[in-house]
């Protein structure tokens, strides 16, 4: 008894695989596979990168703005940063030219002031690769969790494993502020999930080869160890980097407690992020090697009582836009009142939670409305006023659908 392929007989063989009229060893299975990859990976659709003719900076920010309320200094720096990064693709690069260098950025701003939309709206836009990773899921290497190099295993899967493809890609990098240095002294503890990540992370955001696993992750540790590099890779990194703006109140010699700052300086604490500078961002806990790797610094401004007012209404993807297509669909006309919409914000403004506070907030109000009403027979019209709201939001389980056939 031997291998049909390769003559082996079956004392050679960790095990032999019978067929109708034959047999097939261990080594000639992995290598059949092999072939087979390779093959199917050849005869993949190549990634197609081509400069769009309306792709300019003012074309990305009017994009932008269908989708995002406000933030204009946050979507002016990544419009032109994409610009860049389409013109650094199609550059020629010769012995006598002028190269240009690739302008990561990192986006500072609070918790649903919009940068991971930004991003996602971004992705619409672009013809190149383009991810969205999340940093609390890393880890030093050989430590339990992610290593960083499977940042560039998401973007190559993107792009159907076209590794040319892959090093024109662009990368946002969220929750970077949660890798901050955990304590002044790092030597006390092994930081792994910290300082170390932010370590790892510096070769991929300058510019290197980087051997990355195809698949990711350690669930295939057999697999083939693809080279990319990341030169030509844009990195978008932002964060919430809650409690910055007392390190920014210290450098500026003002305070954060009161409505208007005191001291020297004459700044509202709302505006505070304006003033974020890389010397924060190092008081924070990013390590200075980092922070030099993203040279292209921009905040997003927390959002006033019109700009949830706004979103509310008026982009594309408006919450009551959602709602009113969800209750169309069964037939049913939504309606907001402008005390309800004006109650909502109010909470909103109360929670302190962003847009994201919009959202669970309208979800607390129309749970029960959208339980009900699928159910309901004849009604074709449904009307959500501030006393509705009020109740909902307080809980007032004897209050019942005002509808209206």
């Amino acid at each position: 008894m031997k291998c049909s392929f390769c003559g082996k007989p079956k004392e050679e063989t960790l095990m032999l695989i019978s067929g109708i009229d034959g047999y097939i060893c261990e080594t000639c299975v992995e290598q059949a596979n092999q072939i087979l990859q390779d093959e199917l990976y050849s005869q993949r659709d190549e990634f197609e990168f081509e400069m769009p003719n309306r792709l300019k900076p003012k074309a990305i920010k009017e994009f932008l703005d269908t989708y995002v309320i406000g933030q204009e200094a946050a979507k002016k720096v990544m419009s032109v940063a994409v610009y860049n990064h389409y013109k650094r693709l199609n550059q020629t690069v010769k012995d006598d030219e002028v190269e240009i260098e690739k302008s990561n950025i990192l986006m500072v701003g609070r918790t649903g002031t919009g940068k991971t939309l930004i991003a996602r709206t971004i992705a619409r836009f672009l013809n190149v690769p383009f991810t969205i990773v999340d940093a609390t899921v890393f880890t030093e290497a050989g430590y339990v969790g992610e290593d960083v190099e499977s940042i560039l295993s998401r973007l190559l899967q993107v792009c159907n494993y076209d590794v040319e493809a892959a090093e024109k890609g662009i990368i946002y990098i969220d929750e970077i502020d949660k890798v901050a240095r955990k304590g002044d002294n790092p030597s006390i503890t092994r930081d792994v999930s910290g300082e170390g990540v932010q370590q790892s992370m510096l070769k991929l955001l300058e510019g290197s080869e980087v051997m990355v696993p195809p698949q990711g992750g350690r669930k295939h540790p057999e697999q083939t160890m693809v080279k990319i590099r990341t030169n030509n890779i844009l990195f978008i990194c932002g964060g919430a980097f809650s409690g910055i703006e007392n390190a920014i109140a210290r450098r500026v010699q003002t305070q954060v407690v009161g409505f208007k700052a005191a001291g020297k300086s004459n700044i509202d604490k709302e505006e505070l992020l304006k003033y974020v500078s890389p010397q924060d961002l190092k008081t924070f806990g990013l390590i200075p090697e980092l922070i030099g790797r993203l040279p292209a610094l921009t905040h997003l401004e927390p959002l006033d009582r019109d700009a949830l007012r706004a979103i509310l209404t008026e982009p594309k993807n408006a919450l009551t836009k959602q709602y009113k297509k969800l209750f169309d669909m069964e037939g049913i006309q939504l309606n907001f009142t402008e005390g309800a919409l004006d109650y909502i914000v109010d909470k909103a403004v109360e929670f302190k939670l962003g847009a994201r506070g919009l959202r669970s907030i309208c979800e607390a109000v129309m749970t029960d409305a959208m339980f009900e009403m699928p159910s309901q027979d004849g009604v074709t019209s449904f009307v959500i006023d501030e006393d509705y709201v009020s109740n909902k939001l307080n809980n007032d389980k004897t209050r019942t659908l005002k509808m209206a056939s």
